[in-house]
């Protein structure tokens, strides 16, 4: 496990940018956390980093999910609270998400064993204030060339 401190929102940014930049089509990100602990400002972040910057990034919280079509691969962000049993996602269409895109899952928790062991986890933790966080990050077998690039501290 990696442990990042994030003294607050711009430097959860930059964590998420630096994920983004080394994700590829077929990856899951999950991000972990409680409620208002930065899960969705990473994704915005994340999302924004994919694409031209300027992306609306409503949280998914009502429609459990947000495709975007973004260059290089499409980002499906989930939003799992509200999921009442862990096969309710597949009719979200999460097999296709796992397969052809890059998946941000908030509350993947909610999967159970549908959550994919070859992943990003990447957990949100209180920090030293109320604005800082610890981002607690493991990965599967995939991620592992790629995580010095991400615990690396602009």
């Amino acid at each position: 496990m990696i442990v990042v401190e994030l003294t607050d929102e711009s430097a959860t940014a930059a964590l998420a940018q630096r994920v983004a930049m080394q994700a590829q089509a077929g990856d899951v990100i999950a991000l972990k956390g409680d409620l208002g602990s930065g899960k969705t400002s990473f994704a915005r972040a994340f999302i924004r980093a994919r694409g031209s910057g300027g992306e609306a990034v409503p949280s998914p919280t009502f429609t459990l999910v947000q495709v975007y079509d973004l260059p290089c691969a499409p980002v499906w962000h989930f939003d799992l609270y509200r999921l009442r049993r862990a096969e309710e996602a597949w009719e979200l269409g999460i097999e296709e998400a796992f397969v052809e895109a890059i998946s941000l899952i908030e509350w993947p928790e909610q999967l159970g064993a549908i959550l994919p062991a070859d992943r990003l986890e990447i957990a949100l933790l209180p920090g030293a204030t109320p604005e800082a966080r610890r981002a607690a990050i493991e990965s599967g077998p995939s991620w592992a060339a790629r995580l010095p690039a991400i615990a690396a501290q602009a």
